[in-house]
């Protein structure tokens, strides 16, 4: 669609034709030489036959006596056999010299995946520390994704108390999707602790923290199947999600009238990628996976962007029903989606500038006041 829309046809059509052509060429050459193989082992292999034959039939011809006759006969045929076999060996090691390039090339690849370490290692433990359920503690965490130059976490402190919601805003590339990735430890902080249930998340197995968390991506991902199986999606260590649980999911998710309206409803069909909906109904639907697994802890990184202002409403009301005593990390950038948390974070260049409620900060942060004067009137805030 961007090649369209910027009539850039003719300059991919190119770059295609470019690499195709030096992909033609070197499979000429290649095929060039194998083909000439063929013929030239089949000339050989026939003309050393008959060579052996009538060199066979002059020997005879010059014999004394039959039984000398019959005794170069059988010679030639087995001379003729073992000379053939030789051949067809020869033949074959060509087909073995027109595979091997290719077998080396695709066994470099696979091997290159099979000598991978993962850098991630499991810990010993599955279970937080008594009293601390759902909370989620950041101790002077640092992080720098490799090639940077400079860090995108910078000693990141906070505390998100179990059952209530914490919210983060911040511009664009101030670090908020980072930070939300080190709780689910798809990377580890270079520095610094990510505590978990009063745990760090290095110490835990990779499927027991996993197991806690419920995660809505910034981009939703959906897979091909169905909308239950999209919802029901994954291993949350307990019972398998029920069809009922789905349908309380996908209700929390403010995703019910659009599925119920699809062809065979919760069994409608989910196209690769989930093209074959909106991006605010991938969203949903998304969310409505995370809240199927009842998790201790919720992450929502920007989940609520494609959403309308009264359906985003809506959600997180239901959410805050439905999900009370659950602990909610929002990374958001909606003033509305986030000023009923009850603390926010401000970022900025990867460092944490200002926390608090939403009236605390609009009389003490500056950058949270600019965001928020661009979104909202001064009555509505």
């Amino acid at each position: 669609r961007v090649v369209r829309a910027y009539n850039a046809e003719d300059f991919q059509e190119a770059r295609f034709e470019e690499i195709n052509k030096t992909y033609t060429v070197n499979q000429r050459k290649a095929r060039h030489a194998m083909a000439l193989m063929q013929p030239t082992m089949t000339i050989v292999n026939n003309g050393l036959t008959i060579a052996i034959y009538c060199t066979g039939a002059f020997m005879i011809a010059r014999s004394a006596n039959a039984a000398e006759q019959l005794g170069i006969f059988a010679a030639m045929v087995v001379f003729s056999t073992y000379a053939s076999k030789l051949l067809m060996a020869f033949m074959s090691l060509n087909m073995i010299f027109n595979m091997l390039p290719r077998a080396m090339v695709a066994s470099e690849r696979i091997n290159q995946i099979l000598d991978t370490q993962p850098v991630l290692k499991d810990g010993p433990e599955t279970e937080g520390l008594p009293g601390m359920e759902g909370t989620v503690e950041f101790r002077n965490v640092c992080y720098r994704y490799p090639g940077t130059g400079s860090d995108a976490l910078t000693d990141i402190s906070f505390t998100a108390e179990a059952g209530k919601t914490t919210a983060i805003i911040g511009a664009t590339g101030s670090g908020k999707s980072t930070l939300l990735n080190l709780i689910v430890r798809f990377y580890d902080a270079e520095s610094g602790q990510v505590l978990v249930d009063g745990r760090d998340v290095r110490d835990y197995t990779q499927k027991a923290l996993h197991d806690r968390i419920g995660l809505a991506p910034q981009r939703a991902i959906l897979f091909t199947g169905t909308v239950a199986s999209n919802v029901a999606y994954g291993d949350n260590g307990r019972e398998k999600v029920s069809r009922k649980a789905v349908e309380e999911a996908v209700a929390i998710a403010q995703a019910k009238d659009f599925v119920e309206r699809m062809e065979k409803g919760y069994d409608g069909d989910i196209s690769r990628g989930g093209m074959n909906v909106s991006g605010g109904q991938r969203q949903r639907l998304s969310i409505a996976r995370a809240v199927a697994r009842k998790p201790e802890i919720y992450l929502f990184d920007d989940s609520f962007s494609a959403l309308d202002y009264q359906t985003d409403k809506l959600l997180r009301a239901e959410l805050r029903e439905k999900t009370a005593g659950v602990t909610s990390i929002i990374v958001a950038q909606r003033i509305g989606t986030i000023r009923d948390a009850d603390k926010i974070l401000v970022m900025d260049e990867g460092r944490i500038i200002a926390e608090g409620t939403h009236r605390e900060l609009m009389k003490s942060c500056r950058l949270y006041q600019e965001i928020a004067y661009t979104q909202l009137s001064e009555e509505d805030l």
